[in-house]
């Protein structure tokens, strides 16, 4: 409640600096405009077939990403010779900044919705990757051989050690990922595309629309918030085994 407040105060705070004409308008819109730049896009209908090819982009990327990277993650865990050829591809694909891939992909599938999701899916797989494969090797061994002594097989292990310990690894994980998904999707957008919030964004930017561009980002803001609010009441639903933090900060 406090963080809405806070935001709420500065909103309020930036629309009094541009009442008073200590802002110029061209370059930063009052709140007030950007809210009636948005409801403008959604009253002419202009918006939605862009929302519906970033969120199509953003969510396959995502999905995929979630699979492949959970997969692979697994692989590497436990299987030594994959560890060895995973690991440093990983480690590699990690150390470059992936929006960069972005012309690449673009050559490669064409300015379509596969360039924007192949994007999005590399960004989340090689964060769910490390989720993964950090949540199995973060495994007390003390903690299996105690369970291994008291006649616990691969299964039950699998079932009531490791995946306890990856859901709040990649649980964790999710919200980071919601937010590289929706920047896969909407800079492969950016740099080639015939639609998405992207698109609108690199329209905005070529005729200096302030106003546009400050209205798409906090439409994006807003659904990567409310996507962290879903997948933060999932987390507490599934980890509610997990102590609360009871410190006061």
């Amino acid at each position: 409640m406090r963080r809405v407040l806070v935001l709420f105060g500065l909103l309020l705070l930036w629309e009094l600096f541009a009442v008073l004409g200590w802002v110029n308008p061209l370059y930063a819109p009052p709140p007030h405009q950007v809210l009636l730049t948005l409801v403008e896009l959604f009253r002419t209908g202009e918006i939605l077939p862009h929302l519906q090819a970033t969120f199509t982009a953003a969510l396959l990327g995502l999905g995929g990403g979630i699979l492949i990277g959970g997969v692979l993650g697994l692989v590497a865990a436990f299987s030594p010779l994959f560890s060895d050829l995973l690991e440093p591809i990983m480690l590699l694909l990690n150390a470059i900044p992936r929006v960069v891939l972005a012309p690449l992909f673009v050559i490669w599938l064409g300015i379509g919705l596969a360039s924007k999701v192949a994007l999005s899916l590399i960004l989340v797989a090689v964060l769910i990757f490390f989720a993964v494969y950090g949540g199995v090797k973060q495994v007390d061994p003390r903690l299996l051989e105690r369970v291994r002594t008291l006649g616990g097989g691969r299964g039950w292990l699998l079932r009531e050690v490791y995946l306890p310990s990856l859901a709040a690894w990649v649980l964790s994980s999710l919200k980071v990922a919601v937010g590289f998904a929706f920047t896969g999707a909407v800079v492969g957008e950016f740099v080639a595309s015939s639609r998405g919030l992207g698109y609108l964004l690199s329209f905005a930017q070529s005729t200096y629309n302030a106003r546009l561009s400050l209205a798409l980002i906090s439409l994006i803001v807003l659904f990567v918030l409310l996507l962290f609010f879903l997948f933060g009441k999932a987390e507490d639903r599934v980890l509610r085994w997990r102590p609360k933090n009871q410190g006061g900060f």
